[in-house]
Order: structure tokens, then sequence, then C-alpha cells
């Protein structure tokens, strides 16, 4: 064999070699990789891993969760339930994933109320909810419903023209009210007129911004239902009272005249002076407003003075800035400051009022603990504005806290922020200039000179 022909041979023998190592290379990486997996969420709200509000829910329930798929025998849908279900048992091994498809046993399906493919059912502790997406914050309200052991009722008084609960229209509260049903709460129009009396059962009275002035009788229902340590969400509009002094005599506050006037939201582009800004500086030390750095806004509010008290903790909740005043005058033309009429911010807009009610049952005398929440505007949950940066998940925090389920920290969305390219249209043309011309041209070019040399040998 001649010396041309043994080196040809040797090539190709190490060409062979070197081939066959990088498929043992790359076996043995996929076989490393299977059996030790690591995983990295690069994404930018880390949608692909569990928040740490989940894994403490997760942690609040030690028993078996079960949970059962009506999925089709579709290997994506199932694929993707494993996927999903699988981020919880990572932390709570005790989770069961188990498939049921509804073509086979369609009664069954039925019986149960399945409506969508590849929903999901959960029990825990002998109560049941249904799931009909992966996402992750339906997830938790989901955990959170099957975690509370007892309904919890939000009467909502109507019968003044007030913000009704079960209404789409933008000066309601439908999807505030919309959202606390998928947290677990159950909600409750009432009408004192008509019913003469608020439900034992109720866990929280809303009041939510009347037009109209309430009946000495009504006013005196709803004290009463205070004395007796009932919590009471009160969400008050500037200017009148609506017959509703006593009540705030008996929480030892007073609301000033007018409306808060709040600059900052010019240097936004935002030229409507009434409406306030809170941000996180303004946010006072409070459950509710623990780690909550999400800006809210308040059209038309109006503030809160706390009087001297011997039987109420007050504390504030949310304060405006010092650029913020009371505006007692017509709102049109300039608006200004006056300083002999008006109060320079800062200003209190929402407070918080805690005691101890002792209580009388059976002949035994037991303690409750009363919470009562009093902000000065109701338009930031109303539909208009309830979707807003944080105004939706500050009334879900106020709710928890009233029902002391301090806990039960409505999870933010993670919002998919990162799932398109936004890239200058000029470094778009470079891109295809390279991939479509220079990159081809290269590699034809490494071809021939690899074809050359070749020919050389």
């Amino acid at each position: 064999m001649s010396i041309k022909l043994r080196k040809i041979a040797f090539k190709r023998t190490n060409s062979i070699i070197m081939l066959v190592l990088l498929f043992i290379f790359l076996f043995l990486l996929s076989f490393f990789n299977y059996n030790n997996s690591i995983e990295y969420d690069l994404t930018a709200t880390g949608r692909h891993t569990l928040s740490k509000t989940s894994i403490g829910l997760l942690k609040k329930m030690p028993e078996k969760i079960e949970v059962i798929s009506y999925a089709r025998v579709t290997p994506l849908l199932r694929n993707s339930i494993k996927k999903f279900i699988a981020k919880y048992q990572k932390y709570k091994p005790n989770i069961s994933l188990s498939f049921v498809n509804p073509d086979t046993y369609p009664e069954q399906a039925r019986n149960l109320g399945i409506t969508v493919d590849g929903e999901i059912i959960i029990q825990y502790k002998g109560r049941v909810e249904h799931l009909k997406t992966d996402n992750e914050q339906v997830f938790a309200n989901t955990l959170k419903r099957l975690l509370r052991n007892q309904e919890r009722w939000i009467a909502f008084l109507e019968g003044h023209n007030e913000r009704s609960a079960l209404s789409a229209a933008n000066d309601d509260l439908g999807g505030w009210a919309n959202s606390l049903l998928k947290e677990g709460y159950k909600i409750q129009p009432i009408n004192l007129f008509e019913t003469k009396t608020i439900p034992d059962n109720t866990k929280i009275l809303v009041i939510a911004s009347p037009t109209n002035d309430y009946l000495p009788s009504e006013v005196n229902t709803i004290i009463e239902y205070i004395e007796k340590g009932g919590n009471l969400l009160w969400l008050h509009e500037p200017e009148a009272s609506y017959k509703l002094d006593a009540l705030s005599k008996k929480l030892s506050i007073e609301f000033l005249d007018g409306v808060i006037i709040d600059t900052v939201g010019q240097e936004i582009g935002i030229q409507d002076p009434t409406i306030t800004f809170i941000t996180k500086s303004l946010y006072q030390k409070h459950p509710i407003t623990q780690d909550f750095d999400l800006i809210t806004l308040f059209p038309m509010a109006g503030a809160i003075n706390v009087l001297a008290s011997d039987d109420w903790r007050i504390n504030p909740i949310l304060s405006t800035g010092k650029h913020t005043w009371n505006e007692i005058g017509k709102l049109e033309g300039e608006i200004e400051l006056n300083v002999d009429e008006e109060k320079q911010g800062p200003l209190l807009l929402s407070i918080s009022l805690e005691r101890d009610v002792e209580q009388k049952t059976n002949n035994k005398i037991s303690t409750k603990y009363q919470r009562i929440l009093v902000v000065g505007d109701g338009d930031f949950l109303s539909n208009a504005y309830f979707s807003n940066n944080g105004n939706g998940e500050l009334g879900t925090r106020m709710i928890n806290w009233l029902s002391n389920d301090d806990e039960f920290i409505t999870i933010p969305s993670k919002t998919i922020i990162d799932a398109q390219l936004k890239t200058p249209f000029v470094v778009l043309g470079i891109m295809g200039v390279i991939f479509l011309f220079l990159v081809p041209a290269i590699l034809i070019a490494i071809g021939i000179i690899i074809n050359i040399r070749r020919k050389r040998l």
C-alpha cells in the first residue's frame, strides 16, 4: 500500500473513531442529564418556577392532595398538565396526579360537571375544587379555597345607590367582587330597609360610597353590628356623610371637607389633579402594605382625620405626599392651595381600627378580635380603575386582613414580558444581511478551500 493510501486510510479511521467517541459522549451527556436534571428559569418574571407564596401555601397543607385531570389521550395536553403539577410535586411529594379519559367515562365526567378538556379536580381533606387552566395564580387561589375551613360572607349594603358588587358598570364593583369570589369569599348584597338586620354569618360588612341618606334605624343597625364586634370596610366619598355621622363618631374619626389635590400626575402626563397617586414611600407600616410596592391611584378622594379614642387602636395605612392638599373650592380654572382654609399634606387616605370585644355566649365570656378599615375613596376599586396598577391587589389585601387571613396574599400574575423579541429595524436589517448572505458565503468559501486542499493531497 502506498504512503498516500495509508494516509487516506489513517484519516478515515481517525474520523470514524472521533465520530464514535462523539456519539458516546452525547449518549453519556444525555444519560447524566436525564438522571440529574438541573433547571434554570431565565424568564423575566420567573413564570416557570413557583413563587414563595405558592410554596408557603403548600407547607400549610401537610395532608395528601389528590389531583385528577379529565383529559383525552392527547400527549401534548397530558404532558403539559404533568409538567405543571410537577412544579408543585417538587415541594410537596404527596401530591398525586392521575388522568381520566372523558370519552371513556362520559357519564362520570358529565356528573362532575366537566366542561373543558384537561379540567382538573383537586381534592384535599374532603373538599373539592375544579381548575380549568394551568395558571399558578388560579391554582394558588384554588389552594386558598381548600384551606379555608369555613365560608367567608361579605355583605354589601345596598338601597342608597351604593356601588354594586354585581354590576359591570364603570362606577360599580363587579370586577373586584368577582376576584373575591375566586379567592373563596361569598358575596351577598343586603338592604337594611328590607332585612332590618345584618346576618350573623357576615364576616365583613361593606359600605360602598352611598349617594342617598341612610335612615336612622339603618344607622342604628350598623352601629349595633359594630358594637358586637363586626368587621367593616367603609369606602367613603368626599363631601356629604349621608347621615352616617353617628358611625364616624363611633369610630372616632371625621372626614375633612373637599377633595385631595395631587399635582404629581402632571409629571407623567395626567392633567387631572383630583387623582391621588400612592407610591411605595407613602404606604405606612401595616400588614396590608407589607412587601407591597405597586402604585395605586385614587380618583376624587377625601382625607380622614383621627380623633382621640380610648376604644380603638388606630393605625394609618395610606397617606399622601407633602405636595397635596384638600381643595374645598370649586374644581375649575387654576387650583391653588389656600393655607388659611385648606390643609396641606401629608393627609390620611386610609386607616385601620382594631380592638378586642368581649362577647357572652351560653353564659361564657369570649373575646372577639375586631377589625375595621376606612378609605376616603371608592373609585379605586370600581370597574373603571380596579385593574390599574396595584388597585385590585390592594383591595384584596384589605379583605384578607379584615377576615383575619393575613397570610393569604394575592399572588401577582406572572405576565409574560419576554416572549417577544423587540429589536430596532436597523439591527434587524444587519442581522438579515449576516444570516442571509454573509454566513452562507463564509460556509461556501470554507467548503471550496477544503475541497481544494483535498485535491492537492
